[in-house]
């Protein structure tokens, strides 16, 4: 793949607002870290959509055989619900009371709910899965060094970072392109109870409440890390103080980027990443998807068809051919009619998918192979520009047509191009599985073998046994066992 790597991947970078030639720190070497779930809720599809577009650029990357260390992390230390005003309950302990239950329990079930919804959309797994639990010290370590260096301040317990004095030899607000003094302005004023210095200020670490269930102990005493401190802590140990991509969804750019930003200057004096990338919202039928309003769905009841929004079940894969249908930076609108137009164009692509194989070479070729070849990568050197790449992937479903129906011709090095090229980006890159597929053979074949039963009744019905009982037999030695009982004849396959 070195041709294609030389071509140069472009990629648009959240920090300066524009397109930059992708050139990784170590040659040949990228460090990737995407913020994971707060494991406390099953996982949202707007979450999966952001998963899924990094597991398509962790693919590419790969493809291009670049090595990838890939870090994306679980939160399973709750956060507070208003972690910028250090107020509200830690969400992981609510659930737990609501439930009853541990609140390690909560992380458990539903670490395990995100691990399958995941695999079921066939992402990739990271290299590396830290938990925020598990990197209490380094998160603790982190905030010596800034009180160190003069960026925090403790109170009662707690530990805040200090934005303004930060901003006096750094530039807060840089990611998100917001001004300080523009977030002073909008701020409320400070009451006698608050323990910041400033509304801008966010906390490092908080004191915890007698009824606070998951606690350690600090320097400052015993308490729980801020929600901020956790990337920082964990993608500074697994990819150093700087490293190439931190991802994650365009709702974390301010504050959590922003503040992780402010966070690794403060304790490294390094910006800790060259290319911030983020992945835009999933909407329902035009409008936001929120529990609240009822435009929600979760994965497994699109799986199901067990839901109010749409006309049927949809299979993971074509879900997932649907999200790389838009590119990563864009609004996707989810709906019934987006759905099943996917479908229909999953099926066309994975119907000539199956067709490949049987494609017969010619003496000479009519297409310009390396052409098309060429603009699926060009596709994807331009930010990952997965709809453009499907759109190039369909001129080779027309190819595969063609040729099968003998109007089109391939030499033989040609062809294992095509063939080469479609797997390459149909199942490598984009991440699609045949999964319906092997779902409409099914149908076909449920179909052929009732058509089968009902000629093998009419021929008992007119006492024609030994039609009857061959058809019987021939598909037992298929492995095809008929049934006969009082409701009618049923089969299973073994």
């Amino acid at each position: 793949m070195a041709l294609y790597r030389d071509q140069q991947l472009k990629i648009y970078n959240s920090l300066t607002g524009q397109k930059e030639v992708f050139e990784p720190i170590n040659e040949g070497h990228v460090g990737m870290y995407v913020c994971g779930p707060t494991v406390y809720s099953n996982v949202h599809l707007g979450n999966c959509r952001t998963f899924m577009s990094f597991d398509m650029i962790f693919r590419y990357l790969k493809h291009l055989e670049y090595k990838v260390r890939y870090v994306r992390n679980i939160t399973d230390a709750g956060h507070l619900e208003d972690d910028d005003a250090g107020e509200g309950e830690d969400k992981i302990a609510k659930k737990a009371r609501l439930e009853q239950i541990e609140p390690m329990e909560v992380v458990q079930r539903y670490t395990v709910d995100f691990h399958n919804i995941l695999q079921k959309f066939n992402l990739l797994p990271p290299s590396i899965e830290p938990t925020a639990t598990g990197h209490i010290i380094e998160q603790i370590e982190i905030i010596k060094e800034i009180l160190e260096k003069g960026y925090a301040y403790e109170t009662n317990g707690s530990v805040y970072f200090d934005v303004l004095k930060f901003n006096k030899t750094h530039e807060y607000g840089k990611l998100s392109g917001r001004k300080l003094e523009d977030m002073i302005s909008n701020t409320r004023e400070l009451t006698a109870q608050d323990e910041k210095r400033n509304p801008q200020d966010f906390a490092l670490w908080k004191k915890a409440e007698p009824q606070h269930i998951m606690r350690w102990p600090s320097p400052w005493g015993d308490g729980f890390p801020g929600w901020h401190l956790e990337c920082t802590a964990m993608s500074t140990k697994y990819l150093g103080e700087t490293f190439d991509i931190h991802g994650g969804g365009m709702d974390l750019k301010f504050p959590h980027h922003e503040c992780e930003i402010a966070q690794s200057e403060a304790s490294t004096g390094q910006s800790p990443v060259k290319y911030w990338l983020h992945a835009n919202m999933l909407t329902m039928n035009g409008k936001k998807m929120a529990k609240s309003t009822g435009n929600n769905i979760l994965p497994n009841e699109i799986f199901s068809g067990e839901n109010d929004h749409l006309s049927k079940a949809f299979s993971p894969a074509v879900v997932r051919f649907f999200m790389m249908q838009a590119h990563y930076t864009s609004i996707l609108d989810l709906s019934d009619e987006a759905l099943l137009a996917s479908e229909k164009g999953y099926q066309r692509l994975m119907d000539a998918m199956g067709l490949m194989d049987s494609l017969v070479a010619g003496k000479s070729s009519d297409m310009d192979i390396q052409d098309w070849r060429k603009r699926c990568y060009d596709a994807m050197n331009d930010d990952f520009n997965s709809p453009v790449l499907i759109a190039v992937l369909f001129e080779g479903v027309k190819y595969i047509n063609q040729i099968r129906e003998g109007k089109s011709t391939l030499t033989d090095e040609d062809l294992s191009v095509l063939k080469q090229t479609m797997n390459d980006f149909v199942f490598d890159v984009l991440g699609l599985e045949s999964q319906t597929q092997d779902s409409a053979i099914s149908e076909k074949l449920s179909g052929v073998v009732s058509l089968l039963i009902q000629m093998r009744n009419e021929a008992r019905a007119s006492k024609d046994f030994a039609t009857s009982d061959k058809i019987r037999d021939e598909l037992a030695a298929m492995g095809i066992q008929l049934m006969d009982g009082k409701e009618g004849t049923t089969f299973s396959i073994s």
